[in-house]
């Protein structure tokens, strides 16, 4: 593993000094031979889904790790967009002259070599190298034993574009060994990672808690509320429940707890029996009188990211209850509100802590390509560094240039 490393430092180096035309030409490169090896790559993609229903992996595990040719092509668009962003590196965010006279700037910088360890996703292989390449570092990925034979084709296919076009092979390194022992190790490599992303699930996120000895940005869970105001237009409001819980619930900007309004639950609460009909739904004793069907919800679902088709409902009295019940239960993830009310939005907007809060859109919009950044890197629910979609600025840091003309400090 720390060889690995080494080599994924040593290409980080060559990265950073790399200009952008040469990475946009590597990245165009990865997605016209990922779609050439299309028959390599479903393959050993069908082998993983294989050993993944033989070792009784769920609906949604298979969801995340299933490929076909529609996928390989959104996968290579995503290289091909992620080409086409501008470069972050070299911006100079602030610039100012001191009064004796010294020149100083804050410029972008790459972090260097950025880890990402995750599960059972192959085209997060593909995201990860497109960002972290475009942003001058080195991608050193540890995908999950799951996808490995996924993994390894679309990385060799990676590598092979990096050559091409003239930057190091190591700019994308997978780690094949996928042992968990090798993914602590592999949180450990303190000589060579500059930056470790997770992106995968609460046992993941709790082994980089308790393990990772390097820097790190945690992808955390998504447990997304939808809180329907009094005011709320209903009309608008089903049809926002309706896309945040089922356009794709295995993901994490999904929602997966809805709020109501008392004042509205009798005519919301019934529709969303109905247009909710595939969804098993959890709640507390006010919606179960609306929903026949609904179960009971505990505090346990009510704090859960279900990953499914599966809802928990609560009816609140006021805003104040709904954003308790949203500070009690929620990850920090994506909050949103249904309202006509600009007091209710401001509040709502003022009062949620969390890395995105939406007025009157589904909480599937928070991704870094709804929201203009191309590929992302993961979605931050913690505080430094980054926060919420994490695109290519998100994968550079700044340094000080300071300019003088012979300056000394007295």
């Amino acid at each position: 593993m720390a060889a690995l490393g080494a080599r994924a430092k040593v290409a980080s180096r060559a990265l950073a000094l790399a200009g952008t035309d040469t990475k946009n030409a590597a990245l165009l490169a990865a997605a016209e031979l990922l779609l050439e090896r299309e028959t390599d790559v479903l393959a050993a993609n069908a082998r993983d889904v294989a050993s993944g229903e033989a070792s009784g992996a769920t609906p949604t595990q298979l969801d995340r790790l299933r490929l076909n040719a529609a996928k390989l092509r959104s996968m290579a668009d995503g290289l091909r967009q992620v080409a086409s962003l501008p470069d972050p590196v070299g911006e100079i965010t602030e610039g100012f002259t001191r009064p004796n006279g010294l020149r100083v700037a804050k410029v972008r910088v790459p972090l260097g070599v950025v880890a990402i360890i995750y599960e059972n996703r192959p085209n997060v292989t593909s995201d990860a190298a497109a960002l972290c390449v475009k942003a001058g570092n080195a991608a050193f990925l540890r995908g999950s034993g799951g996808a490995i034979e996924s993994n390894k084709e679309i990385t060799a296919a990676l590598r092979d574009a990096m050559e091409k076009a003239g930057l190091p092979a190591d700019a994308v390194i997978l780690v094949e060994d996928t042992r968990h022992e090798a993914a602590v190790e592999f949180m450990r490599q303190r000589e060579s990672i500059d930056c470790l992303i997770p992106r995968g699930g609460p046992s993941l996120i709790r082994s980089v808690l308790e393990n990772a000895t390097v820097p790190y940005v945690i992808d955390g869970d998504g447990n997304c509320h939808v809180y329907v105001d009094e005011t709320a237009d209903l009309d608008m409001a089903l049809e926002i429940i309706v896309n945040a819980k089922t356009q794709r619930p295995s993901v994490c900007n999904a929602a997966e707890s809805l709020l109501v309004h008392a004042a509205v639950a009798d005519a919301f609460l019934p529709r969303v029996d109905t247009a909710l009909a595939g969804v098993e739904l959890v709640g507390d004793a006010a919606t179960r009188v609306r929903i026949a069907r609904a179960g009971v919800a505990t505090d346990d679902e009510y704090a859960t990211e279900f990953l499914d088709l599966k809802l928990s409902v609560a009816v609140v009295g006021s805003l104040d209850d709904a954003i308790r019940h949203i500070r009690r239960f929620g990850t920090g993830h994506s909050e949103a509100i249904v309202t006509t009310s600009v007091a209710a939005a401001d509040r709502f907007v003022l009062e949620v802590d969390a890395a995105a809060v939406l007025v009157n859109a589904s909480t599937r919009f928070i991704d870094g390509g709804e929201l203009g950044l191309g590929a992302e890197i993961g979605i931050s629910t913690q505080k430094l560094h980054a926060r919420g979609p994490m695109g290519l600025r998100s994968l550079t840091t700044e340094k000080w240039v300071v300019r003088g003309a012979g300056h000394v400090r007295s």
